[in-house]
Parts: structure tokens; C-alpha cells; sequence
């Protein structure tokens, strides 16, 4: 393979391998995640079952452009990450307003479950629902059956299914909260990059002024 000319990285440093950040990753597993909550809780063809779609997608999309597009425009790529942070913010809020409606709780901010959560690692959304279905069973002999409500098609029916929908968005909750805290981190690190290497055309000026500077020197 033919080795790119050192120059041109000082121009067009690397960009792209979003893959590999964990903020993608992250955002990957809560979209795939959302989108088979909305398939079990939510009301087919709702606004609250596209929008939570449509925030998660937004928030992996957002993330995987800005990383592709940070060779050319640090600028925009910080705009589509804080994009991305906004998106995981509203599905988070829609996470906590199912709990709410449905009088479920929110997991507090110290719960020890998010922690345990967080340290699980899932990889994908199978080993969330058996990390799920693992909590549910350490705790059914604790839970305490509710009084039922009147029921909708997506009411949970039982204590088991009501168990599971709390979980579940507590989950989803507790998901978006890791994304967005990742993603801060992110834009910070893509700020402080921004400040010490400027943007694309700051970097082509750099480079055209020291390639002058030495045409003359030769001369």
C-alpha cells in the first residue's frame, strides 16, 4: 500500500472509525435496545413510538457523521455530536415519562443497579434482556404486586410484565444517561483538539506557508 504523504496528514488528519468509539457503541446498543421496548410497550403507529425511534437513531447517526466528517470541518463535527447529545436527551426524558405515566419508579441516581448495569458490558440487545430477566428473578420474591389500572393494549397485564417494564425502561433510561455522559466527554476532547490544531483551513494555510517557506529557501 502506498504510504500517504506526511504533509497531507498535517491537512487531513485521520477521521472516521466510529466503530471504535464507545460513545457509538453505547448509542448503537440503547437505538437497538429502544426500538424492541417501543415494539413490547409502546402503542404501534404513536407519536411517543416514532419519536423515541427517531431520538435514537438520531443519536448513532449524528455520531458516526461527525466522526467522518472531522478531517474536513472540526466545527461541524462538534455540531452533530451535541446533536447527538440532544437527541439521547429527549429519549431519556421519554424513558422517564413512561415510568412516570405508568406510576413505575426511577431508579435513583446512586441505585446500585445502574451500576451493575454499567459494569455488564452488554454487547448487544440479547444480553440486555437476560441481564434483565436476571434482576427480575434475584427480585420477584421481594416485589410486591400493585393494584392493577384500567388496561390499554400495551398495559402490562400481570406483576411479571409490570416488573418488566419498569426494568426495561429503567434500563433505557440508564443507557442514555452512559451515552450522554460519554458524548460530553467527547466534545470536550473534540473542543480542546479544535483550540490546539484549529480547522481545515487554518491547517491548509499552515501547510502552504511551509512548503512556500521552503520553495524559497531552495531558491
Amino acid at each position: 500500500m502506498q504510504r500517504r504523504d506526511p504533509k497531507y496528514s498535517l491537512v487531513l488528519p485521520p477521521s472516521g472509525g466510529y466503530e471504535k468509539l464507545v460513545s457509538y457503541q453505547v448509542a448503537e446498543l440503547l437505538y437497538n435496545v429502544t426500538v424492541r421496548f417501543v415494539d413490547r410497550y409502546i402503542p404501534v403507529g404513536s407519536r411517543t413510538s416514532d419519536q423515541m425511534e427517531q431520538s435514537a437513531r438520531s443519536g448513532v447517526r449524528n455520531i458516526a457523521e461527525g466522526s467522518k466528517i472531522s478531517a474536513t470541518t472540526k466545527k461541524l463535527e462538534m455540531n452533530l455530536t451535541s446533536v447527538a447529545r440532544a437527541s439521547l436527551d429527549e429519549l431519556r426524558k421519554d424513558y422517564e415519562s413512561f415510568l412516570e405515566h405508568r406510576k413505575l419508579p426511577l431508579w435513583a441516581p446512586m441505585d446500585p443497579r445502574r451500576k451493575e448495569l454499567s459494569n455488564a458490558r452488554c454487547k448487544d440487545p440479547d444480553e440486555v434482556a437476560r441481564w434483565i430477566k436476571a434482576l427480575w428473578e434475584r427480585e420477584r420474591t421481594e416485589r410486591i404486586a400493585a393494584p392493577e389500572g384500567p388496561r390499554t393494549a400495551r398495559t402490562p397485564r400481570t406483576v411479571k410484565d409490570k416488573a418488566f417494564a419498569e426494568i426495561s425502561a429503567n434500563v433505557g433510561q440508564t443507557l442514555s444517561k452512559i451515552a450522554i455522559h460519554l458524548i460530553d466527554k467527547q466534545v470536550e476532547s473534540q473542543a480542546r483538539a479544535f483550540e490546539k490544531e484549529g480547522g481545515f483551513s487554518e491547517r491548509l494555510y499552515k501547510v502552504r506557508k511551509e512548503l512556500k517557506a521552503r520553495s524559497e529557501r531552495r531558491d
